[in-house]
């Protein structure tokens, strides 16, 4: 493999656009190598430790990539193997990234198991021109936006052929993007420390392994998209970027407009997981639904319309429909409905309801007596 010693040559072009990374990849920092940042700033309080750890010198990339190819023993490397370099187990990149997605997974950690990381290669012209396209955008951005770029580390579901295909082609999408376009038309990715919403969109191969690409996203300044959306670009010229939620987000969202400029993949993460994943975490994170009286449909639109945007509503209502015509099960209507909300908001509305009914019933609130 790489040697680490000896990588300056191609570092200053890997690593140029973001001298800072997400802080869940601090590990690295005591590691960092000494290259060129861009434009000598740092862009995020983390500092160059995933990216200075796996800098590498460009003439070796064809050698060491072939190498990998060559002494692959199982077919699942040779298919993967194609412009990416596999982290050997005991190098700390691969045991940062390892033990981040592991620890991050909560109860599905302990059922999953790490196969391979690798790393992409940028051997290719083409891949090199991509590089080379995000670090300009990165500079661009970080004039834009007063210095800070924004550049985080995010996860990203999709195919084995999928993967091979970003790899060579970049980015693309014919009709509507994951989760039937949820939050719009784009890219959805996971934040680093949030992998189980991409994880729950991953495929599983025929090799019973499930992939998930690491990626480098410029997000610049984000604006909240609401479910129900039907945005492709920027309300505006002030944001750059979508995001579900601003304190605590779960997903990003890179418009199409920006999806082969604002992502690079750096990273593929080959594991195993439960095969029947969604009834796995059905099983292991309920909803916990307050007491009867359960909630009218109808009546929980009533009172979700007065919290969130039209649009949201709308995509609410159309699921109910899609379910009152037999187009989706209630168990479908219902996941698809806490995925929009949230269940911390769903649960304090059912439970506000609750409280008015049982006190329209005995005229008592339901903790008195218990004070």
């Amino acid at each position: 493999m790489e040697n680490y010693g000896q990588q300056h040559h191609f570092s200053s072009i890997h690593k140029g656009s973001t001298n800072g990374i997400v802080d869940g990849f601090k590990g690295l920092a005591s590691n960092s190598v000494t290259t060129h940042a861009l434009d000598g700033h740092d862009m995020q309080t983390g500092v160059d430790d995933l990216a200075s750890e796996t800098s590498y010198d460009q003439e070796s990339t064809v050698s060491d990539c072939e190498s990998s190819i060559n002494g692959a023993n199982n077919e699942q490397s040779e298919v993967l193997s194609r412009g990416l370099i596999r982290l050997e187990e005991g190098e700390r990149p691969h045991e940062i990234i390892r033990r981040r997605f592991v620890s991050s997974l909560g109860s599905l950690g302990a059922r999953t198991t790490v196969v391979a990381i690798r790393r992409n290669s940028c051997s290719s012209v083409n891949g090199q021109a991509r590089l080379q396209s995000f670090q300009i955008y990165s500079r661009a951005m970080q004039k834009k936006c007063g210095g800070n770029a924004n550049i985080k580390y995010a996860w990203y579901a999709t195919s084995r052929e999928g993967i091979n295909k970003i790899l060579s082609y970049g980015f693309s999408h014919c009709g509507l993007p994951e989760n039937n376009g949820l939050y719009g038309r784009g890219v959805y990715l996971s934040p680093d420390d949030s992998p189980l919403e991409s994880v729950k969109s991953s495929i599983v191969d025929e090799d019973g392994l499930r992939h998930l690409l690491l990626c480098r996203v410029i997000l610049g300044k984000m604006e909240v998209v609401h479910p129900g959306s039907e945005q492709c670009h920027p309300s505006s010229e002030e944001f750059d970027s979508g995001v579900d939620n601003l304190l605590a987000p779960k997903k990003f969202i890179v418009w199409t407009t920006h999806m082969n400029t604002h992502i690079f993949p750096e990273y593929v993460i080959s594991f195993r997981a439960p095969h029947c994943l969604k009834e796995f975490l059905e099983i292991q994170d309920p909803l916990k639904k307050p007491t009867s009286p359960w909630m009218p449909f109808p009546s929980l639109i009533s009172v979700l319309s007065r919290i969130l945007p039209s649009p949201t509503i709308n995509l609410i209502a159309k699921h109910h429909r899609d379910h009152r015509e037999n187009k989706i099960s209630r168990h479908e209507m219902i996941q698809r409905v806490r995925q929009i909300t949230g269940d911390k908001l769903l649960i304090a509305v059912i439970k506000s309801f609750r409280d008015k009914h049982h006190k329209a019933l005995t005229g008592l609130s339901p903790y008195n007596g218990f004070k």
